[in-house]
């Protein structure tokens, strides 16, 4: 098994120094779960290399209730350094840990371009996609009042056609080489009234420029108590002949890898016995189960 989706910080942290051991702990964690391959992959929101990129995107929806959330989210996190979280992950890795160079991108509409110009600079082994927010509304942040009083206002069906657009256009600008959580809309446990179509609509473009899919345990943690994909989601993008990772979301040690093995259950029920690992960028395929 491999997980693509680790995370070095928590959400309450907004600036904190790499640890080898930390590092180390994980693995050995994942390692009990049955995971022989991890990918470090920081959100790109924490660091100043990003906010110098994209700026003050927030504005653009000033008139939004969520905007001063979103302008007080990126003053807390977006402290960082880029290149710093590059090298320490460089060095885990010539440190001889079994992890790779990673980093989720989170998607900013019409600014795809400038971001894929900057992660060009750098050595990442593979780049997971994310849509965290819509606008300003950050529609998974179901610890904040404000953001779920969102959903109970805005139309649900609605808020998921607005999501799959958005992950339509960022599986389309090709800056990712995985789609995390791709159904991770569902969080808060708002469901569309019919999600079979959309669910077509995203196995569709994730098929369409060869993209592979992260599964992850993390929704099983979550309101919707479900993990990504939905097991009607997972089927379509099997049809569609997808590749996938396996992924835990996690952001402490106790969750990494974990629920891999129903993980893997879920896949080889499918016919799925093999996942998409990456070494600069280039997808290679390995067993879904490992014993070394």
């Amino acid at each position: 098994m491999i997980d693509y989706h680790l995370h070095l910080w928590s959400h309450d942290d907004s600036s904190v120094g790499y640890r080898l051991d930390q590092v180390a702990q994980y693995c050995d964690e994942a390692a009990g779960n049955g995971v022989h391959e991890l990918a470090l992959t920081e959100h790109l929101y924490r660091f100043v290399e990003m906010r110098a990129t994209v700026g003050d995107f927030w504005n653009r929806w000033s008139h939004e209730p969520t905007a001063p959330l979103m302008a007080e989210y990126f003053d807390f996190h977006a402290r960082n350094s880029l290149d710093e979280y590059v090298n320490f992950a460089q060095l885990a890795k010539a440190e001889g840990l079994p992890v790779k160079i990673g980093l989720e991108v989170d998607f900013y509409r019409d600014q795809m371009d400038d971001v894929a110009a900057l992660l060009h600079q750098y050595p990442f082994d593979v780049l997971i996609g994310s849509v965290h927010w819509l606008n300003t509304w950050q529609f998974d942040d179901i610890d904040n009042e404000v953001h779920m009083k969102e959903w109970r206002t805005r139309d649900v069906d609605q808020s998921w056609e607005d999501y799959t657009l958005a992950l339509e256009e960022l599986a389309a600008t090709r800056c990712v080489d995985v789609l995390a959580h791709p159904d991770v809309i569902k969080v808060a446990n708002f469901y569309a009234t019919d999600p079979a179509p959309l669910w077509d609509r995203m196995a569709e473009a994730a098929a369409k420029v060869d993209v592979s899919v992260e599964c992850s345990s993390a929704g099983w943690f979550k309101p919707v108590a479900e993990q990504y994909p939905a097991e009607g989601f997972l089927d379509r993008l099997v049809a569609r002949g997808v590749t996938f990772t396996t992924a835990s979301d996690a952001h402490r040690l106790e969750r990494v890898g974990s629920r891999s093995a129903d993980l893997a259950a879920l896949l080889e029920a499918r016919g799925v016995h093999e996942l998409a690992s990456y070494e600069q960028r280039s997808r290679v395929m390995v067993p879904l189960r490992s014993t070394s």
